[in-house]
């Protein structure tokens, strides 16, 4: 099965109205379990009323550039991949909106970053799992981030993350030059390049794969047979969705001994 294509699909349609963009990134933030732990991170580290400035590392659909600057008006926020077409639709969303100041686009190779600094607070939200140099990204980061300041990092992990113990179509491990990390691993690569891992956690757990399954895998591939079953999902949802909410709020209240993700927190000391 193909992921990020439908994915790419559903932004095209939510393109058409700033609104349907907004519903569109609140699905993202209520249906992906990563972004319960994302957006939880942001909200302890950044300050409420203070200037922060924040390199939103792979932006992708621009929706976690878009909360911080929605939640702390005072942030400023740069927003960067290497696909520019991600970055155009993400910037003419934002132009229409109050936050159109706050954030700013650009082209970039996370490999060779060219940005400046300082940064308060990096966001690399499944992006590593693309990148093969990792190491060369993870020290850009520590060049560009402030003395004190924070890398927020989400990955599959090495128990399946990638989606690696299914057969044939259902597997998505095709679109990651990685299965995922341990977490022994990522620490590793992080204090190599000059960062203090302060928190490192599995994800996606019994209750946060279930949720999985449930919420993200299973609708993706009736997608991925027909579209026509668009027309099913609301009816889909309107059963699973509540218990789907529940099963990510409990990953993240208990202590997973092993998940198909990892959710890292790294300073520079």
């Amino acid at each position: 099965m193909r992921y990020d294509p439908i994915k790419d699909r559903l932004e095209h349609v939510a393109d058409a109205h700033p609104l349907l963009r907004k519903l569109f990134y609140g699905l993202l933030h209520t249906l992906f379990l990563r972004a319960w732990y994302v957006r939880g991170a942001i909200r302890e580290l950044l300050p409420e009323q203070a200037p922060a400035r924040v390199l939103d590392a792979g932006t992708g659909f621009g929706q976690f550039a878009y909360f911080v600057a929605r939640r702390f008006p005072d942030a400023e926020v740069t927003a960067v991949d290497i696909k520019e077409d991600y970055l155009q639709r993400a910037r003419q969303f934002v132009e229409r909106t109050p936050q159109r100041d706050q954030i700013s686009f650009q082209v970039e190779d996370l490999t060779q970053l060219q940005l400046g600094g300082p940064f308060d607070l990096i966001l690399s939200v499944d992006v590593m799992e693309h990148i093969e140099d990792d190491e060369a990204v993870f020290r850009n980061f520590a060049r560009v981030l402030r003395s004190g300041g924070h890398v927020v990092i989400n990955t599959p992990s090495d128990q399946g993350g990638s989606d690696v113990q299914e057969e044939g179509d259902t597997s998505f491990i095709e679109e990651h030059v990685r299965d995922g990390y341990s977490p022994q691993e990522m620490t590793a690569k992080l204090q190599r390049a000059g960062l203090e891992v302060v928190d490192v956690r599995y994800t996606y757990g019994t209750y946060g794969s279930t949720a999985w399954r449930w919420l993200i895998q299973r609708p993706l591939l009736w997608l991925n047979t027909t579209w026509a079953s668009i027309l099913l999902l609301p009816l889909y949802y309107a059963v699973m969705l509540p218990a789907g909410i529940l099963l990510n709020w409990l990953d993240t209240r208990v202590t997973n001994k092993r998940g198909t993700g990892l959710f890292v927190i790294a300073r520079k000391p």
